[in-house]
Protein backbone atom coordinates (compact mmCIF):
# COMPACT_ATOMS: atom_id res chain seq x y z
CA UNK A 1 0.00 0.00 0.00
CA UNK A 2 1.32 3.42 -0.94
CA UNK A 3 1.83 6.34 1.40
CA UNK A 4 -1.36 8.51 1.65
CA UNK A 5 -1.17 11.46 -0.75
CA UNK A 6 -3.76 13.52 -2.62
CA UNK A 7 -7.46 13.67 -1.80
CA UNK A 8 -9.89 12.60 -4.55
CA UNK A 9 -13.61 13.39 -4.41
CA UNK A 10 -15.94 10.71 -5.85
CA UNK A 11 -19.37 11.96 -6.95
CA UNK A 12 -21.78 9.20 -8.02
CA UNK A 13 -25.35 8.28 -7.06
CA UNK A 14 -24.49 4.58 -6.96
CA UNK A 15 -22.98 3.50 -3.65
CA UNK A 16 -21.33 0.42 -5.20
CA UNK A 17 -19.43 2.57 -7.72
CA UNK A 18 -18.28 4.95 -4.99
CA UNK A 19 -17.05 2.11 -2.79
CA UNK A 20 -15.27 0.39 -5.69
CA UNK A 21 -13.42 3.59 -6.64
CA UNK A 22 -12.64 4.47 -3.03
CA UNK A 23 -11.13 1.04 -2.43
CA UNK A 24 -8.93 1.16 -5.54
CA UNK A 25 -7.72 4.68 -4.83
CA UNK A 26 -7.23 4.06 -1.12
CA UNK A 27 -5.16 0.95 -1.80
CA UNK A 28 -2.74 3.09 -3.80
CA UNK A 29 -2.38 5.77 -1.14
CA UNK A 30 -5.07 8.31 -2.05
CA UNK A 31 -7.43 9.87 0.46
CA UNK A 32 -11.03 9.83 -0.74
CA UNK A 33 -14.27 11.67 -0.06
CA UNK A 34 -17.70 10.75 -1.39
CA UNK A 35 -20.87 12.55 -2.47
CA UNK A 36 -24.09 10.88 -3.63
CA UNK A 37 -25.47 13.65 -5.85
CA UNK A 38 -24.47 16.71 -7.85
CA UNK A 39 -25.29 19.34 -5.24
CA UNK A 40 -23.36 17.53 -2.50
CA UNK A 41 -20.49 17.06 -4.94
CA UNK A 42 -20.30 20.76 -5.78
CA UNK A 43 -20.24 21.62 -2.07
CA UNK A 44 -17.59 19.00 -1.26
CA UNK A 45 -15.36 20.16 -4.16
CA UNK A 46 -14.89 23.54 -2.46
CA UNK A 47 -12.59 21.99 0.16
CA UNK A 48 -9.03 23.15 -0.70
CA UNK A 49 -7.54 19.72 0.08
CA UNK A 50 -9.51 18.11 -2.75
CA UNK A 51 -7.09 17.79 -5.69
CA UNK A 52 -9.21 15.86 -8.21
CA UNK A 53 -12.85 14.89 -8.79
CA UNK A 54 -14.41 11.75 -10.28
CA UNK A 55 -17.86 12.88 -11.43
CA UNK A 56 -20.71 10.73 -12.81
CA UNK A 57 -22.59 12.19 -15.78
CA UNK A 58 -26.04 10.69 -15.15
CA UNK A 59 -27.42 11.52 -11.71
CA UNK A 60 -30.89 12.48 -10.49
CA UNK A 61 -31.39 16.16 -9.78
CA UNK A 62 -28.27 18.11 -10.73
CA UNK A 63 -26.54 16.09 -13.44
CA UNK A 64 -22.82 15.87 -14.12
CA UNK A 65 -22.65 18.65 -16.72
CA UNK A 66 -24.31 21.16 -14.40
CA UNK A 67 -22.13 20.06 -11.48
CA UNK A 68 -19.03 20.33 -13.69
CA UNK A 69 -19.89 23.92 -14.65
CA UNK A 70 -20.36 24.94 -11.00
CA UNK A 71 -17.16 23.22 -9.86
CA UNK A 72 -15.06 24.81 -12.63
CA UNK A 73 -16.62 28.20 -11.94
CA UNK A 74 -15.59 28.01 -8.28
CA UNK A 75 -12.24 26.23 -8.80
CA UNK A 76 -11.02 26.49 -12.41
CA UNK A 77 -7.73 24.77 -11.55
CA UNK A 78 -9.39 21.63 -10.09
CA UNK A 79 -9.22 18.66 -12.54
CA UNK A 80 -12.52 16.83 -13.04
CA UNK A 81 -12.73 13.36 -14.60
CA UNK A 82 -16.24 12.47 -15.75
CA UNK A 83 -17.71 8.95 -15.60
CA UNK A 84 -20.04 7.88 -18.38
CA UNK A 85 -22.17 4.91 -19.27
CA UNK A 86 -22.18 3.39 -22.76
CA UNK A 87 -24.93 5.72 -24.00
CA UNK A 88 -23.35 8.84 -22.53
CA UNK A 89 -20.18 9.07 -24.69
CA UNK A 90 -21.36 12.14 -26.61
CA UNK A 91 -22.19 13.85 -23.33
CA UNK A 92 -18.79 12.87 -21.89
CA UNK A 93 -17.02 14.35 -24.92
CA UNK A 94 -19.05 17.52 -24.46
CA UNK A 95 -17.97 17.61 -20.81
CA UNK A 96 -14.30 17.45 -21.86
CA UNK A 97 -14.89 20.37 -24.21
CA UNK A 98 -16.40 22.26 -21.28
CA UNK A 99 -13.35 21.76 -19.10
CA UNK A 100 -13.29 18.17 -17.84
CA UNK A 101 -9.78 16.70 -17.82
CA UNK A 102 -10.76 13.21 -19.01
CA UNK A 103 -13.64 10.72 -19.07
CA UNK A 104 -13.97 7.09 -17.97
CA UNK A 105 -16.45 4.79 -19.68
CA UNK A 106 -18.22 2.15 -17.58
CA UNK A 107 -17.19 -0.52 -16.97
CA UNK A 108 -13.63 0.65 -16.27
CA UNK A 109 -10.59 -1.06 -14.79
CA UNK A 110 -8.81 0.25 -11.72
CA UNK A 111 -5.59 0.77 -13.71
CA UNK A 112 -7.37 3.15 -16.09
CA UNK A 113 -8.76 5.11 -13.14
CA UNK A 114 -5.39 5.36 -11.40
CA UNK A 115 -3.58 6.53 -14.54
CA UNK A 116 -6.20 9.20 -15.24
CA UNK A 117 -6.21 10.49 -11.64
CA UNK A 118 -2.41 10.53 -11.43
CA UNK A 119 -2.07 12.41 -14.73
CA UNK A 120 -4.83 14.86 -13.82
CA UNK A 121 -3.22 15.79 -10.51
CA UNK A 122 0.23 16.09 -12.10
CA UNK A 123 -1.11 18.30 -14.91
CA UNK A 124 -2.95 20.54 -12.43
CA UNK A 125 0.18 20.86 -10.28
CA UNK A 126 2.28 21.82 -13.31
CA UNK A 127 -0.33 24.35 -14.45
CA UNK A 128 -0.35 25.89 -10.96
CA UNK A 129 3.45 26.15 -10.97
CA UNK A 130 3.42 27.74 -14.43
CA UNK A 131 0.76 30.24 -13.36
CA UNK A 132 2.82 31.16 -10.29
CA UNK A 133 5.95 31.61 -12.41
CA UNK A 134 3.97 33.82 -14.80
CA UNK A 135 2.63 35.89 -11.89
CA UNK A 136 6.15 36.25 -10.50
CA UNK A 137 7.52 37.23 -13.91
CA UNK A 138 4.65 39.65 -14.40
CA UNK A 139 5.31 41.17 -10.97
CA UNK A 140 9.04 41.54 -11.64
CA UNK A 141 8.58 43.07 -15.10
CA UNK A 142 6.12 45.80 -14.16
CA UNK A 143 6.96 49.14 -15.73
CA UNK A 144 6.38 51.41 -12.77
CA UNK A 145 5.96 55.15 -12.78
CA UNK A 146 3.18 57.70 -13.16
CA UNK A 147 5.17 60.15 -15.26
CA UNK A 148 3.78 61.09 -18.66
CA UNK A 149 6.83 59.55 -20.34
CA UNK A 150 6.19 56.12 -18.79
CA UNK A 151 2.48 56.31 -19.49
CA UNK A 152 3.35 56.78 -23.16
CA UNK A 153 5.64 53.74 -23.05
CA UNK A 154 2.92 51.55 -21.51
CA UNK A 155 0.31 52.81 -23.99
CA UNK A 156 2.55 51.94 -26.92
CA UNK A 157 3.28 48.50 -25.47
CA UNK A 158 -0.46 47.81 -25.11
CA UNK A 159 -1.03 48.74 -28.75
CA UNK A 160 1.80 46.77 -30.32
CA UNK A 161 2.07 43.73 -28.00
CA UNK A 162 -0.95 41.96 -29.54
CA UNK A 163 0.62 42.13 -33.02
CA UNK A 164 3.64 40.34 -34.46
CA UNK A 165 5.29 43.59 -35.57
CA UNK A 166 9.03 44.05 -35.05
CA UNK A 167 9.81 46.64 -32.36
CA UNK A 168 12.98 48.69 -31.94
CA UNK A 169 13.47 49.69 -28.29
CA UNK A 170 15.80 52.64 -27.74
CA UNK A 171 17.21 54.30 -24.65
CA UNK A 172 20.32 54.68 -22.51
CA UNK A 173 21.93 51.74 -20.72
CA UNK A 174 20.07 50.75 -17.59
CA UNK A 175 16.72 52.32 -18.52
CA UNK A 176 14.90 48.98 -18.72
CA UNK A 177 14.85 48.14 -22.44
CA UNK A 178 14.83 44.40 -21.74
CA UNK A 179 11.94 44.95 -19.31
CA UNK A 180 9.97 46.53 -22.14
CA UNK A 181 10.78 43.54 -24.36
CA UNK A 182 9.56 41.13 -21.69
CA UNK A 183 6.31 43.09 -21.27
CA UNK A 184 5.75 42.91 -25.03
CA UNK A 185 6.23 39.14 -24.83
CA UNK A 186 4.02 38.62 -21.78
CA UNK A 187 1.16 40.60 -23.32
CA UNK A 188 1.44 38.88 -26.72
CA UNK A 189 -0.17 35.74 -28.13
CA UNK A 190 3.30 34.19 -27.79
CA UNK A 191 3.31 34.50 -23.99
CA UNK A 192 3.30 30.71 -23.49
CA UNK A 193 6.28 30.38 -25.83
CA UNK A 194 9.94 30.98 -24.92
CA UNK A 195 11.54 34.39 -24.42
CA UNK A 196 15.19 34.22 -25.52
CA UNK A 197 17.55 37.18 -25.06
CA UNK A 198 20.99 37.61 -26.63
CA UNK A 199 23.39 40.50 -26.06
CA UNK A 200 25.00 41.17 -29.42
CA UNK A 201 27.78 43.27 -27.85
CA UNK A 202 28.85 40.62 -25.35
CA UNK A 203 29.59 37.91 -27.93
CA UNK A 204 32.89 37.80 -29.85
CA UNK A 205 32.29 38.57 -33.53
CA UNK A 206 33.39 35.11 -34.67
CA UNK A 207 30.76 33.42 -32.50
CA UNK A 208 27.71 35.57 -33.28
CA UNK A 209 26.55 33.38 -36.19
CA UNK A 210 26.76 30.24 -34.06
CA UNK A 211 24.86 31.89 -31.20
CA UNK A 212 22.07 33.06 -33.51
CA UNK A 213 21.72 30.12 -35.86
CA UNK A 214 23.41 27.22 -34.06
CA UNK A 215 26.04 24.83 -35.38
CA UNK A 216 26.57 21.20 -36.31
CA UNK A 217 29.06 18.98 -34.54
CA UNK A 218 32.54 19.53 -35.97
CA UNK A 219 31.62 22.78 -37.72
CA UNK A 220 34.61 24.52 -36.12
CA UNK A 221 37.22 23.94 -33.45
CA UNK A 222 35.45 23.37 -30.14
CA UNK A 223 32.09 22.41 -31.70
CA UNK A 224 32.03 18.99 -30.02
CA UNK A 225 28.26 18.61 -30.33
CA UNK A 226 25.34 19.98 -32.34
CA UNK A 227 23.76 23.07 -30.80
CA UNK A 228 20.52 24.89 -31.59
CA UNK A 229 20.89 28.65 -31.94
CA UNK A 230 18.78 31.38 -30.41
CA UNK A 231 16.35 31.44 -33.34
CA UNK A 232 15.53 27.76 -32.87
CA UNK A 233 15.36 28.12 -29.10
CA UNK A 234 12.86 30.97 -29.49
CA UNK A 235 10.64 29.09 -31.98
CA UNK A 236 7.01 29.89 -31.19
CA UNK A 237 8.06 32.73 -28.92
CA UNK A 238 10.13 35.92 -28.87
CA UNK A 239 13.80 36.60 -29.63
CA UNK A 240 15.26 39.74 -28.06
CA UNK A 241 18.39 41.16 -29.72
CA UNK A 242 19.94 43.49 -27.17
CA UNK A 243 22.54 46.02 -28.30
CA UNK A 244 21.76 45.17 -31.94
CA UNK A 245 23.81 48.15 -33.08
CA UNK A 246 26.96 46.23 -32.07
CA UNK A 247 26.24 43.34 -34.43
CA UNK A 248 29.13 42.89 -36.90
CA UNK A 249 28.28 44.18 -40.37
CA UNK A 250 28.83 40.81 -42.14
CA UNK A 251 26.29 39.19 -39.79
CA UNK A 252 23.64 41.82 -40.47
CA UNK A 253 22.90 40.46 -43.95
CA UNK A 254 22.43 36.93 -42.56
CA UNK A 255 20.13 38.24 -39.84
CA UNK A 256 18.11 40.12 -42.46
CA UNK A 257 17.67 36.96 -44.51
CA UNK A 258 16.50 35.01 -41.44
CA UNK A 259 13.93 37.71 -40.69
CA UNK A 260 12.68 37.83 -44.28
CA UNK A 261 12.64 34.12 -45.08
CA UNK A 262 11.85 32.83 -41.56
CA UNK A 263 14.48 30.12 -41.99
CA UNK A 264 17.94 29.60 -40.49
CA UNK A 265 20.89 27.42 -41.39
CA UNK A 266 23.24 26.15 -38.71
CA UNK A 267 26.95 26.74 -39.11
CA UNK A 268 28.25 23.65 -40.90
CA UNK A 269 24.71 22.55 -41.74
CA UNK A 270 23.22 21.97 -45.19
CA UNK A 271 19.47 22.11 -44.68
CA UNK A 272 17.32 25.08 -43.74
CA UNK A 273 15.24 25.09 -40.58
CA UNK A 274 11.92 26.96 -40.51
CA UNK A 275 11.37 29.15 -37.44
CA UNK A 276 8.36 31.08 -36.15
CA UNK A 277 9.89 33.90 -34.11
CA UNK A 278 8.96 37.46 -33.27
CA UNK A 279 12.08 39.61 -33.10
CA UNK A 280 12.46 42.58 -30.77
CA UNK A 281 15.66 44.63 -30.85
CA UNK A 282 17.18 47.22 -28.53
CA UNK A 283 20.01 49.70 -28.78
CA UNK A 284 21.48 52.69 -26.97
CA UNK A 285 23.04 53.95 -30.20
CA UNK A 286 21.74 56.23 -32.95
CA UNK A 287 21.04 53.70 -35.69
CA UNK A 288 20.04 56.41 -38.19
CA UNK A 289 23.52 57.89 -37.86
CA UNK A 290 25.06 54.43 -38.18
CA UNK A 291 23.03 53.86 -41.37
CA UNK A 292 24.36 57.16 -42.74
CA UNK A 293 27.91 56.12 -41.78
CA UNK A 294 27.42 52.73 -43.51
CA UNK A 295 28.06 50.82 -40.28
CA UNK A 296 24.50 49.50 -40.06
CA UNK A 297 22.47 48.13 -42.97
CA UNK A 298 19.60 50.39 -43.99
CA UNK A 299 17.35 47.47 -45.03
CA UNK A 300 17.92 45.74 -41.68
CA UNK A 301 17.16 48.98 -39.85
CA UNK A 302 13.76 49.27 -41.52
CA UNK A 303 13.06 45.57 -40.95
CA UNK A 304 13.68 45.99 -37.20
CA UNK A 305 12.09 49.42 -36.92
CA UNK A 306 8.42 48.78 -37.67
CA UNK A 307 7.47 50.36 -34.35
CA UNK A 308 9.82 52.28 -32.04
CA UNK A 309 9.50 52.49 -28.26
CA UNK A 310 11.84 54.93 -26.54
CA UNK A 311 12.51 54.33 -22.84
CA UNK A 312 13.25 57.61 -21.00
CA UNK A 313 16.26 58.02 -18.73
CA UNK A 314 15.71 58.17 -14.98
CA UNK A 315 16.78 61.84 -15.07
CA UNK A 316 13.70 62.53 -17.22
CA UNK A 317 11.32 60.83 -14.79
CA UNK A 318 12.53 61.63 -11.27
CA UNK A 319 8.89 61.87 -10.13
CA UNK A 320 8.72 58.10 -10.58
CA UNK A 321 11.19 57.56 -7.74
CA UNK A 322 8.30 57.30 -5.28
CA UNK A 323 6.99 54.28 -7.22
CA UNK A 324 10.31 52.70 -8.11
CA UNK A 325 12.04 52.87 -4.72
CA UNK A 326 9.48 50.82 -2.69
CA UNK A 327 9.34 48.23 -5.47
CA UNK A 328 13.12 47.77 -5.53
CA UNK A 329 13.26 47.64 -1.73
CA UNK A 330 10.64 44.88 -1.76
CA UNK A 331 12.65 42.95 -4.38
CA UNK A 332 15.83 43.39 -2.34
CA UNK A 333 14.12 42.07 0.79
CA UNK A 334 12.80 39.02 -1.05
CA UNK A 335 16.08 38.34 -2.85
CA UNK A 336 18.24 38.64 0.29
CA UNK A 337 15.74 37.21 2.82
CA UNK A 338 15.79 40.36 4.91
CA UNK A 339 13.11 42.62 6.35
CA UNK A 340 11.73 45.14 3.89
CA UNK A 341 13.00 48.67 4.57
CA UNK A 342 11.33 52.01 3.89
CA UNK A 343 12.86 55.31 2.73
CA UNK A 344 13.12 58.36 4.93
CA UNK A 345 12.32 61.78 3.46
CA UNK A 346 16.00 62.72 3.51
CA UNK A 347 16.85 59.53 1.64
CA UNK A 348 14.23 60.27 -1.01
CA UNK A 349 15.63 63.80 -1.34
CA UNK A 350 19.10 62.28 -1.84
CA UNK A 351 17.75 60.12 -4.66
CA UNK A 352 16.27 63.18 -6.36
CA UNK A 353 19.62 64.99 -6.23
CA UNK A 354 21.53 62.31 -8.16
CA UNK A 355 22.19 62.34 -11.93
CA UNK A 356 21.80 58.55 -12.32
CA UNK A 357 24.09 57.86 -15.29
CA UNK A 358 23.29 54.16 -14.81
CA UNK A 359 19.55 54.91 -14.74
CA UNK A 360 17.07 52.47 -13.17
CA UNK A 361 19.65 49.68 -12.94
CA UNK A 362 21.90 51.92 -10.85
CA UNK A 363 18.96 52.94 -8.64
CA UNK A 364 18.08 49.30 -7.99
CA UNK A 365 21.66 48.43 -6.99
CA UNK A 366 22.00 51.45 -4.70
CA UNK A 367 18.74 50.65 -2.91
CA UNK A 368 19.64 46.99 -2.52
CA UNK A 369 22.95 47.94 -0.95
CA UNK A 370 21.26 50.43 1.36
CA UNK A 371 18.60 47.92 2.43
CA UNK A 372 21.37 45.52 3.48
CA UNK A 373 23.50 48.13 5.26
CA UNK A 374 20.77 50.09 7.04
CA UNK A 375 20.68 49.50 10.82
CA UNK A 376 16.99 50.31 11.21
CA UNK A 377 13.77 49.70 9.30
CA UNK A 378 14.07 53.16 7.77
CA UNK A 379 16.81 53.93 5.24
CA UNK A 380 18.57 57.23 5.97
CA UNK A 381 20.65 59.45 3.73
CA UNK A 382 23.86 58.08 5.24
CA UNK A 383 22.83 54.54 4.30
CA UNK A 384 22.57 55.55 0.64
CA UNK A 385 25.97 57.20 0.77
CA UNK A 386 27.40 54.06 2.32
CA UNK A 387 25.79 51.73 -0.23
CA UNK A 388 28.07 52.93 -3.05
CA UNK A 389 31.51 53.72 -1.54
CA UNK A 390 34.11 55.13 -3.91
CA UNK A 391 36.66 52.40 -3.25
CA UNK A 392 37.06 49.40 -0.90
CA UNK A 393 39.78 50.28 1.56
CA UNK A 394 38.75 53.94 1.79
CA UNK A 395 39.66 55.51 5.14
CA UNK A 396 37.69 58.20 6.96
CA UNK A 397 38.54 61.70 5.82
CA UNK A 398 39.32 60.68 2.23
CA UNK A 399 42.22 58.92 0.62
CA UNK A 400 42.65 55.18 0.14
CA UNK A 401 44.38 52.81 2.54
CA UNK A 402 46.27 50.80 -0.06
CA UNK A 403 47.52 48.37 2.58
CA UNK A 404 44.03 47.47 3.84
CA UNK A 405 43.72 44.64 1.30
CA UNK A 406 44.82 41.22 2.49
CA UNK A 407 46.03 39.93 -0.89
CA UNK A 408 47.34 41.28 -4.17
CA UNK A 409 44.33 39.78 -6.00
CA UNK A 410 41.93 41.69 -3.74
CA UNK A 411 43.83 44.91 -4.42
CA UNK A 412 43.78 44.32 -8.18
CA UNK A 413 40.05 43.50 -8.20
CA UNK A 414 39.17 46.55 -6.10
CA UNK A 415 41.14 49.00 -8.19
CA UNK A 416 39.97 47.47 -11.50
CA UNK A 417 36.33 47.59 -10.38
CA UNK A 418 36.61 51.24 -9.35
CA UNK A 419 38.44 52.16 -12.55
CA UNK A 420 35.71 50.58 -14.71
CA UNK A 421 32.94 52.08 -12.59
CA UNK A 422 34.32 55.60 -12.95
CA UNK A 423 34.95 55.24 -16.67
CA UNK A 424 31.37 54.06 -17.14
CA UNK A 425 30.17 57.16 -15.29
CA UNK A 426 32.37 59.39 -17.47
CA UNK A 427 30.84 57.84 -20.59
CA UNK A 428 27.23 58.01 -19.44
CA UNK A 429 26.97 54.26 -18.95
CA UNK A 430 27.75 53.59 -22.65
CA UNK A 431 29.57 50.24 -22.68
CA UNK A 432 30.81 50.50 -26.26
CA UNK A 433 32.29 53.96 -25.75
CA UNK A 434 33.84 52.90 -22.44
CA UNK A 435 35.46 49.85 -24.04
CA UNK A 436 36.93 52.04 -26.77
CA UNK A 437 38.24 54.62 -24.28
CA UNK A 438 39.98 52.06 -22.07
CA UNK A 439 41.13 50.03 -25.11
CA UNK A 440 39.38 46.80 -24.12
CA UNK A 441 37.23 44.49 -26.26
CA UNK A 442 33.54 44.94 -25.53
CA UNK A 443 33.07 41.21 -24.90
CA UNK A 444 35.86 41.31 -22.27
CA UNK A 445 34.38 44.41 -20.67
CA UNK A 446 31.00 42.66 -20.36
CA UNK A 447 32.74 39.77 -18.58
CA UNK A 448 34.22 42.21 -16.07
CA UNK A 449 30.88 44.00 -15.62
CA UNK A 450 29.34 40.66 -14.70
CA UNK A 451 32.23 39.81 -12.40
CA UNK A 452 31.98 43.06 -10.43
CA UNK A 453 28.18 43.38 -10.50
CA UNK A 454 28.32 46.63 -12.48
CA UNK A 455 25.73 45.71 -15.16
Amino acid sequence: MATPSATVLIVDDQRAIREELAFALGYHGYQTREAGDGEAGVAAAQAPEVEAVLLDIKMPGMDGLEALAKIKEARPELPVIVISGHGDIDTAVLAVKKGAYDYLQKPFGSDRVLVSVKNAIAAASLATQNDELKRELDRDTQLLGRSEAMQQVRTRIDKVAVTDAAVLITGENGTGKEMVAKRLHIQSRRARGPFVAINCAAIPAELVESELFGHEKGAFTGADKTRAGCFEQADGGTLFLDEVGDMPLPMQSKLLRALQERVVQRVGGKGEIAVDVRVLAATNQDLTKMVADKTFREDLYYRLHVVRIHVPSLRERLDDLEDLAPHFLMQAARRNSIEKKRLSKTALDWLREQRWPGNVRQLRNVLEGASILADDKEILRKDLDASSPPLPGQVPGGGADWFAFATLDQFRDATEKEFIRRKLLENGGNVKRTAEKIELQRSNLYVKLDKYGLK
